[in-house]
């Protein structure tokens, strides 16, 4: 099932932005610093802050073969492939919607 699993934030400073919102919304500081994750227990979104990324949504699947349906699907409602450089192991898809928003389709099996 499609979800949404994390909102990317470009931010011009992770480490001031990540004290300002794990405060601001109760949320704790993943492995990762910049992943910013709800209290436990809870499988609700996370927020990765990111100084290079522009803003998207990460929308999360639990296998290869439910990626390739909802990019499938997805394609069929409007979204469009974009092209990227993607590194060898890539477990992402980026799509555009049908007025040119990014986002990515995230296999998260891998």
């Amino acid at each position: 099932m499609l979800r949404i699993g994390a909102v990317v934030l470009q931010v011009a400073d992770t480490t001031r932005s990540g004290e300002f919102w794990s405060r601001a919304l109760g949320f704790e500081r993943g492995a990762n610093p910049d992943f910013l994750v709800p209290p436990a227990p809870s499988d609700g979104v996370r927020l990765h802050l990111d100084e290079s990324d522009r803003t998207h949504l990460d929308l999360w699947t639990d296998s290869p073969r439910e990626q390739a349906a909802e990019v499938e699907r997805l394609v069929g409602l409007g979204a469009t492939r974009v092209e990227w450089d993607y590194p060898q192991d890539a477990d992402f898809v980026v799509l555009a919607d049908p007025v040119g928003t990014l986002f990515c389709v995230i296999d998260t099996s891998r």
